[in-house]
């Protein structure tokens, strides 16, 4: 094993201007932690291309290795769950943003954070899904919780070609609703629709300043956009329904009423990855294996090489990368 590994070091100066370098690093470099992970594979989510391009204040300590998920294979570890050898994954905890993350070849984490690999999975399999994915999966299941079956209706999917759009529209389709993706990005509706999308509507329609309240559409959403796009979703969902929030793509801002909460009785679920209890995360991996056609997380996955991160943020935040880009170490 090398004494040194390639990372990427994001770090600003004085007057606060970010710069990204590929570095060498050592494992003295690493953060605290009682497991070391040999990286295996990692991805690009919009949150890493935000933290990479400095759109938004992702990081918060200087400098740090960017990344909020990896697969890989424990090296060393002082932690009772993980010993040598053992296959694992990390998603949110805080890596990428106050600890040091994936964008290495080394990771030192908290053996807290780490689940383990299914072993029905690979490294790069997993972060195919990677955090996305897993959030993806966390929406289906508080719409499941709140009794959103196929039955009630369609299930919208805000943001569709992306990430968290791509992998919820996969398992919502296996597991028999009817979905409804919206999309800014129209030459993907045929790729949307091998997914499992029964229709495609524009982003357009969702993007005006919304009305109180509108005509009943959906039983249930995945919105990973937020602003208007989501006031629209809550403005049309249908009595008793319930809209999963997972992002904020469109911007952090809630421009709605209480209408469709006091009038319809709609609920808006908030779903949080990144400080999921440990419990929630098992089973959203044991819901993956099961719910996602692997055939269609291979269509919706782009595997590119460690020297193409930084690349393929300035491309997610530009809105021209299509579903998942899986990182082969």
């Amino acid at each position: 094993m090398s004494d040194t590994f390639k990372a990427i070091l994001v770090s600003r100066d004085e007057e606060k201007k970010q710069s990204v370098d590929m570095v060498d690093m050592n494992e003295a470099d690493l953060m605290e932690g009682d497991v070391t992970v040999a990286v295996e594979a990692t991805t690009v989510n919009y949150k890493d291309g935000l933290a990479i391009t400095g759109k938004a204040p992702v990081i918060r300590r200087w400098p740090l290795v960017p990344g909020i998920d990896f697969a890989g294979t424990v090296i060393s570890s002082d932690h009772a769950d993980w010993k040598e050898g053992d296959r694992v994954i990390l998603n949110g905890w805080g890596v990428g943003e106050t600890h040091h993350g994936a964008y290495a070849e080394r990771a030192r984490v908290n053996g807290d954070w780490l689940v383990p690999l299914p072993s029905s999975m690979t490294p790069v399999d997993a972060m195919a899904v990677g955090t996305a994915g897993y959030t993806a999966m966390l929406c289906v299941m508080a719409l499941e919780r709140h009794g959103i079956t196929p039955e009630r209706g369609p299930v919208v999917v805000t943001g569709a070609a992306g990430g968290v759009g791509t992998v919820a529209i996969s398992i919502l389709s296996k597991l028999g609703y009817h979905v409804i993706a919206s999309t800014g990005r129209p030459n993907e509706a045929d790729f949307l629709k091998e997914l499992g999308a029964a229709e495609i509507i524009a982003r357009s329609e969702l993007e005006a300043p919304a009305k109180p309240i509108a005509k009943e559409r959906w039983a249930g959403a995945v919105d990973a956009v937020g602003s208007h796009t989501l006031a629209n979703v809550l403005s049309m969902t249908a009595y008793g329904g319930a809209v999963a929030a997972c992002g904020l793509a469109g911007g952090m801002d809630l421009p709605t009423s209480v209408a469709p909460f006091i009038l319809r009785g709609v609920s808006l679920l908030g779903i949080d990855s990144v400080m999921a209890p440990k419990e929630i995360r098992l089973e959203a991996w044991r819901r993956i294996t099961e719910d996602l056609d692997h055939a269609k997380l291979t269509a919706l996955s782009t595997v590119i090489p460690f020297s193409g991160v930084i690349n393929a943020a300035n491309d997610i935040m530009a809105g021209t990368v299509r579903g998942r880009v899986v990182v082969e170490m």
